[in-house]
């Protein structure tokens, strides 16, 4: 009996850790109006980007959403206390406009506003995108066509191990990539690009 209990201990506790590393933020504790506390709310780059926690109908977790409303080269917005070197994080996103760019995306091993990959999609292309920017400057890496409906909530994740990116986009898998230039542990977050107007909620992430 106690043989049998100390093997089930073993076989449980790994399981048991990687779900105590794994967290959701649904937004639906913050005041709205505001930037959600805990976050870096900012921009790569010039502009005025507009972070703030509202109230969403369609919200997949009721009632808030964040919602980045501004205009800036790429809005970012920074989750202050990850710090994921191989793991996954993933958001569910939605476009609701813009003239130049209706994107929705997430970035890992950030080290600041300036320096962090990139996965994003985009209604106005219907593609999905992996990049990374380096001291500001983004570069695109690899793409793949993928319809990305306006007005709809989706679902984007990125999986990294090592130099490793795996991107999925509605359950679908989307991109593979490899690449060694941001090797370190960083933040993660979300991120949007120009005029996009873009709702993002249950932003989860997990070390593995």
């Amino acid at each position: 009996m106690n043989m049998v209990t100390k093997v089930l201990f073993v076989i449980m506790s790994p399981m048991s850790m990687a779900m105590a590393q794994t967290q959701t933020i649904n937004f639906d504790n913050f005041k709205t109006g505001d930037p959600p506390p805990g976050w870096t709310a900012t921009k790569t780059g010039s502009g005025q980007a507009k972070w703030t926690i509202e109230r969403d109908d369609t919200a997949p977790s009721k009632p808030n959403v964040l919602k980045q409303s501004g205009e800036a080269t790429y809005p970012v917005c920074i989750k202050d206390d990850t710090n994921l070197k191989d793991g996954f994080v993933e958001v569910k996103f939605k476009p609701i406009s813009g003239k130049e760019d209706q994107a929705g995306g997430v970035i890992w091993r950030a080290k600041d506003a300036n320096n962090y990959y990139i996965a994003r999609a985009n209604a106005l292309e219907d593609n999905v995108a992996i990049y990374h920017t380096i001291q500001g400057r983004r570069t695109e890496k690899k793409r793949a066509s993928m319809k990305v409906a306006t007005n709809q909530w989706h679902t984007l994740r990125v999986d990294f191990q090592n130099n490793h990116f795996t991107v999925t986009f509605d359950g679908k898998k989307a991109i593979e990539w490899d690449d060694d230039t941001l090797k370190d542990a960083g933040k993660a977050g979300v991120w949007t690009k120009a005029d996009s107007v873009t709702l993002f909620d249950d932003f989860t992430y997990g070390a593995q």
